[in-house]
């Protein structure tokens, strides 16, 4: 009886540890999806001209918005990164990334115009790597350097090891931010970027970020182990949960390895009905679609990426990695319900599985208690066509108007997906797949008049010379999704299709602008930007583990004026600060690098 007793007891204190672990890892989640967390103003007020904003009389109607004012203002942030155990879900994650102890991290403010100050410090030990931040969407006109993609605008930066970037908030919208060192965002590296300016539809109030995420138990760079391997039995790997702004319960009885698993919550929001709310709606996932709804409500679409557009009604709102989509919500007095369920659903035969696809938040209507669950029905889900694809096009009319330039020269991608010769699987455009060389940088090489590259065609550089507008046609020839991601630019999106493009645009006049746009498997899409920001620009698919297996290009743009550029000293010594890390440790770089 004492030994059963002594048992008991164990088992107990066990119980109790492990669940302390789980509560002290739940610290780590930030505000957002509680209570606490803050609606977003207008504009941020410390800073407004006569006219009342900081964009003086600019409107979303009268004035391009790559147009930005001059604020003279700077918004500083001081970011450390580290490693810090994580069970958003309640599973116990041991390996997360934490921006400043958080997860996800902290939100970026800033009102048109401004400058952005980030300093990031690298303390992520156990083990050690070396890290870099990406501000997606942000266009860096004239600092290209400060983009955050290691080997192309910059060297890693080292363990233990600070680097600061300062960039423009040239554009205004709903973005974010997140590691683009190998698949480090897929362990928590990311935030919201939000950027106020001009707004062209009305609504009561702000609600803020809303991070919608696929969510992994298995540590990022198992994953990655297990994707580059060459067993193929490791290639799939489903996402283990969907989270909306870093909460959704996980079910604990799924759990067969003894990891420690519970206290976990929905995320939360209280609103009122008949006010009008604005969501800004962010994947920030490594690999899911998200199909985002409110039960027995329309959203109106506003915006995006960073675009504005003539509003339209859905009742589901579709999200590829990386994309953004502002909506408007106004919560109606029909029916009797206190509380209604926001929920996200990752589904699609191709467009990534997951052992539990639905993410759903507690909306609380009219003062209703805390913790109170809904029992409303969900929309019909999407009809799974296969094609994982966005809104038509016709559907996002931006707001402001840009005609369509003619071509200076059109170029063809096409994606394949291979087993090369040692059994490892690779996706490649126009026949290579990327693999970063984290010591020496594209445009830092293009700066000192290295514009051709022709030792290592791994670094997939195509070099549009001065051509003034480029149009390119993508063609994937394989079954897998993949949302491509263009920097420095948006693009126009001219066509979207499962058949070969015949030369008809949509809406040439005036076509879709975004940076993120999802290409169907087996589909294809024609993009077109301008040449109106000298650089080496990432242009790849945002799905991580696609991007670790080299689906990745970089297009160079003006590269005489590149060489003309005068680049900070902090870039040189970034990189022999980590010319002298990488020479006394082994950089384990399994995959892409990217």
């Amino acid at each position: 009886m004492r030994g059963l007793i002594s048992l008991i007891l164990c088992a107990i204190g066990a119980s109790v540890v492990e669940g302390t672990r789980v509560q002290a890892a739940n610290k780590h989640l930030s505000e957002l999806g509680t209570l606490k967390a803050k609606s977003l103003p207008k504009f941020l007020t410390n800073n407004p001209l006569p006219s009342g904003y900081p964009w003086g009389d600019r409107t979303a109607s009268n004035t391009n918005p790559k147009d930005a004012p001059s604020t003279g203002v700077t918004r500083h942030y001081d970011f450390t990164i580290s490693r810090g155990e994580l069970a958003p879900d309640g599973y116990l994650k041991k390996s997360g990334i934490l921006i400043n102890g958080q997860f996800p991290g902290p939100m970026i403010e800033a009102n048109w115009g401004d400058f952005i100050e980030v300093k990031v410090t690298n303390n992520i030990t156990g083990p050690e790597e070396g890290t870099s931040l990406h501000w997606h969407g942000m266009l860096q006109s004239g600092t290209p350097w400060y983009d955050g993609v290691p080997s192309v605008s910059q060297c890693p930066i080292a363990p233990g090891g600070s680097f600061t970037y300062r960039f423009q908030a040239s554009v205004y919208g709903t973005s974010w931010y997140h590691s683009h060192y190998s698949a480090q965002a897929a362990g928590g590296l990311f935030g919201a970027l939000v950027v106020y300016g001009p707004s062209h539809v009305s609504y009561d109030e702000d609600v803020g970020p809303i991070l919608l995420a696929d969510w992994f138990h298995k540590d990022y760079f198992n994953i990655v182990q297990n994707i580059m391997s060459t067993n193929q039995s490791l290639w799939a790997n489903p996402s283990d949960n969907t989270l909306i702004n870093g909460r959704m319960p996980y079910n604990c009885s799924l759990v067969k390895d003894g990891t420690p698993c519970g206290n976990a919550s929905y995320s939360q929001f209280k609103f009122t009905t008949g006010k009008t709310y604005r969501l800004r709606l962010i994947n920030s996932g490594a690999a899911g679609m998200e199909y985002f709804s409110i039960d027995g409500h329309q959203l109106t679409i506003s915006a995006i990426d960073l675009v504005d557009i003539v509003p339209y009604n859905v009742t589901v709102v579709t999200l590829g990695v990386g994309q953004r989509t502002d909506v408007l919500f106004t919560p109606n007095s029909n029916g009797t319900a206190k509380a209604i369920w926001m929920r996200t659903l990752q589904s699609g035969k191709y467009c990534q599985r997951a052992a539990n696809p639905e993410g759903r938040a507690i909306i609380l209507l009219n003062g209703a208690p805390e913790g109170s669950i809904p029992t409303t029905t969900a929309w019909p889900p999407p009809v799974d066509d296969g094609t994982c694809k966005n809104e038509p096009l016709e559907n996002s009319v931006p707001y402001y108007v840009e005609t369509l330039p003619e071509p200076s020269v059109t170029y063809t991608i096409v994606i394949n997906s291979i087993i090369n010769a040692t059994g490892h699987q690779q996706y490649t455009m126009n026949g290579y797949p990327f693999m970063a060389d984290y010591n020496d940088p594209l445009l830092l090489l293009a700066n000192e008049k290295n514009y051709s590259y022709p030792y290592n065609p791994e670094w997939n550089v195509i070099n549009f010379d001065r051509n003034t507008s480029m149009r390119v046609v993508i063609w994937n020839n394989n079954t897998g999704p993949h949302p491509m991601h263009i920097h420095g630019h948006d693009m126009y999106v001219l066509y979207d299709g499962n058949e070969a493009w015949n030369g008809t645009i949509v809406n040439p006049q005036n076509p879709q602008r975004r940076d993120t746009h999802n290409l169907r498997p087996h589909g294809w899409m024609v993009m077109q930007y301008n040449a109106d920001n000298p650089g080496v620009w990432p242009f790849h698919c945002h799905i991580a583990w696609h991007l670790s297996m080299g689906l990745y290009v970089n297009l160079m743009e003006n590269p005489q004026e590149i060489s003309q550029y005068e680049i900070p000293m902090v870039m040189k010594q970034t990189c022999d600060d980590w010319d002298q890390y990488s020479s006394t440790h082994v950089v384990e770089q399994i995959d892409s690098g990217v």
